[in-house]
């Protein structure tokens, strides 16, 4: 039996991967395979909401893309200079 020293021991990099990036594609597996069973049994369902979908953008876009008609603009007209 021998007695090894240690006291110049160091400890080498470690090669590959680090922990965190492990888990981040395992955790990008476990999506993508979550998001594959969901949309194979819910198909369906998803599909058939599809047909709503140009009925419920009609108010959406109302509400969200009426923000260039002069409103709530503190009454002055459009090509008014203002002093700074």
């Amino acid at each position: 039996m021998s007695v090894q020293d240690h006291s110049g021991y160091r400890e080498r990099p470690q090669e590959g991967m680090s922990t965190k990036a492990k888990a981040g594609l395992v955790l990008m597996g476990f999506l993508v395979i979550a998001a594959t069973l969901l949309f194979t049994e819910q198909r369906a369902h998803v599909l058939g909401l599809l047909v709503w979908l140009p009925l419920l953008a009609c108010p959406l876009m109302h509400v969200f893309m009426h923000g260039g008609h002069g409103h709530h603009h503190g009454g002055g007209r459009p090509n008014d200079q203002r002093s700074v």
